[in-house]
């Protein structure tokens, strides 16, 4: 349990069509089966960061989550990434963590994205989410999240901080720069998985998806623009070694924190 094979998948996506970002997803898996441990897609991964949730939302019984459990199962990896989900009458960016055995979990977006409208349209979660996988904690979060050093705040919790997002092009020094901060001061491993191409609403992305290291270190980089798909393994028994020769977290400030 020591070593996570994980799978950062960086690509364009379909506009607003989630059968064929399936049918995509469903040959990326494919080639994966038996080779990794976990896929990361990117936010909204089954239609692009789109303003329409009433004519493209799902439901937790829908054909997406359907699609990520088999996926799972077929594959022998947790799936994970967000979608469009309605429940009780409000619209969430919704990240799915599907399990190989069949076990599901969510996490909604908590930081919406004010300068993209998304807070007009989607509703905000509330609470964090940490899964327990192989031996690994790990916390997944969304896109603006990353801007959030206190919503992300590591207090002993997980190993591995995931970011999918749609980050545009304009702010991928901040993305790359954000990324490294929080592997930093929350002493983990960061893998953040972002889109590439542009989208309905002509806005660029250029994927710059990265896997850092507690000390800062990238240890990968999916360079600009490009299209791929990588896997790599992390040894936990080597950040608890770090963690034990240097422990920041043991003299962090205590906080509060409200939602």
């Amino acid at each position: 349990m020591n070593r996570l094979k994980i799978s950062i998948v960086q690509t364009g996506l379909f506009w607003e069509e989630p059968g064929k970002n399936r049918e995509y997803f469903s040959r990326v898996c494919a080639d994966l089966a038996g080779e990794t441990h976990l896929v990361i897609l990117p936010e909204m991964f089954t239609t692009g960061f789109s303003m329409e949730p009433g004519k493209l939302a799902e439901t937790m019984d829908g054909p997406t989550v359907s699609w990520m459990r088999e996926t799972a199962k077929k594959t022998g990896a947790a799936i994970t990434g967000s979608l469009i989900i309605r429940e009780n009458g409000n619209y969430f960016n919704r990240l799915v963590w599907a399990a190989p055995g069949g076990k599901i979990a969510v996490y909604d977006k908590r930081h919406l994205f004010r300068m993209g409208d998304e807070h007009r349209y989607y509703s905000a979660g509330t609470e964090r989410l940490v899964v327990s996988y192989r031996g690994w904690r790990i916390c997944p979060l969304i896109c603006y999240d990353l801007r959030f050093p206190v919503w992300s705040r590591n207090r002993g919790e997980y190993d591995l901080l995931l970011y999918v997002a749609n980050w545009p092009a304009p702010r991928r020094e901040v993305w790359m720069a954000l990324l490294k901060a929080r592997a930093l001061e929350n002493q983990c491993v960061v893998a953040g998985v972002n889109r590439t191409g542009s989208d309905g609403r002509d806005i660029a992305y250029t994927g710059d998806s990265m896997v850092v290291d507690a000390r800062g270190r990238v240890l990968c980089h999916l360079k600009e623009t490009e299209n791929r798909t990588e896997t790599f393994s992390l040894s936990l028994n080597e950040l608890r070694e770090f963690r034990n020769k240097f422990p920041v977290l043991s003299d962090a400030d205590e906080f509060i924190l409200k939602v």
